[in-house]
């Protein structure tokens, strides 16, 4: 019968390669920021458009972290968003426009929103969470259109000046500066949920995610946990409201509206939940099929993007995981040794 120390150890240790494993990087990752990179040397004249792709994808990763981990479901994300957006703009206009404390702010702003508002979500089942959710979006909007001596109500906020990255890297008019910015930012961001997502926490919000009455009976603090990722994804959300404000110079009452949060459920429906990069992938299939359908049907291409969303929907939303971690596990799987030539055949 076998020791329960070493059985305890062989356990442990064999977690500890599971997550391992888990943390490692793939060929498909790599190969993802490297074209990333790339399209800042070989697509210059798109770097506008890149620019608000990366936004757009923090504010979906802030949803996924929320939506595909922890299973919270949200219509309220704009409501972090905005709150980073203006907390940076104001900020930049009374304060100082250096970008980084910048994004400071805005993430500090994002995350006081999440809190209190995450300690509201656990009272209730998916249907009040998405309610509360959305509430407090609309009620921050109203704030922002009434308070126009702050905020500027539906005329947006101006006056809003960005000092050079490091004193150096203007924030130029064409977007090399913007998406360069941006996409560093997204980078660093991503990394840390990576990490977050990969460590014991992270797989303890799936088991919350999957069953939260049995994840509360073997010890898991449900709602701490639950407080915890969702106000790490107010601060995200934050802090791609002020990779907006920086790269725009302007806000206005758009970034918290409920269309904003819309968008960034949509583009998970593209992209699929639960794995990071589907925020990431959904917000440039997203915009490069917004901006295909705008530029041949100006008039009707929203009716032509909601045809398409019905297909993904059909098709299932899944189907862009399945496919990427399909192709990731050909690329990584070991070569089978070829079978050794007959040398010796017809020996006799």
């Amino acid at each position: 019968m076998l020791n329960p120390d070493l059985k305890s150890n062989s356990l442990a240790i064999e977690v500890r390669s599971t997550l391992k494993r888990q943390a490692r990087w793939g060929i498909l990752e790599i190969l993802f920021w490297v074209l990333a990179v790339a399209a800042w040397f070989f697509l210059p004249d798109e770097h506008l458009i890149l620019t608000e792709i990366t936004i757009f994808a923090l504010l979906a990763l802030s949803i996924d972290l929320v939506l595909g981990y922890a299973g919270i479901v949200t219509l309220g994300q704009a409501a972090m968003y905005g709150v980073g957006a203006y907390a940076s703009g104001l900020f930049s206009i009374h304060v100082s426009g250096e970008p980084l404390t910048g994004l400071l702010v805005a993430a500090l702003a994002g995350a006081a929103v999440a809190l209190p508002t995450s300690l509201l979500l656990l009272r209730g089942a998916d249907l009040t969470r998405l309610m509360v959710t959305l509430g407090v979006a609309a009620v921050l909007y109203e704030l922002a259109n009434q308070a126009g001596w702050l905020t500027g109500g539906a005329d947006g906020l101006q006056g809003i000046t960005i000092e050079p990255l490091f004193g150096v890297l203007d924030f130029d008019i064409y977007g090399h500066t913007g998406y360069a910015y941006s996409l560093a930012v997204l980078f660093v961001l991503f990394l840390l949920a990576r990490l977050v997502v990969s460590s014991p926490f992270g797989y303890s919000l799936k088991a919350i995610r999957a069953n939260p009455l049995r994840a509360s009976a073997v010890g898991i603090p449900v709602k701490p946990r639950l407080v915890a990722i969702y106000t790490l994804a107010g601060a995200y959300a934050g802090i791609a409201g002020a990779l907006f404000t920086q790269t725009q110079q302007f806000i206005s009452l758009d970034a918290l509206s409920f269309q904003k949060s819309a968008d960034g459920l949509m583009v998970l429906v593209i992209g699929g939940t639960g794995y990071l990069y589907g925020g990431l992938l959904g917000a440039l299939v997203y915009e490069l099929i917004q901006d295909a359908l705008s530029s041949v049907t100006p008039q009707y291409w929203q009716f032509w993007l909601g045809i398409l969303l019905v297909a993904f929907v059909l098709i299932g939303r899944d189907r862009p995981r399945q496919i990427v971690q399909r192709l990731a596990g050909r690329l990584s799987a070991p070569r089978r040794p070829e079978p050794a030539t007959g040398s010796s055949k017809g020996k006799m």
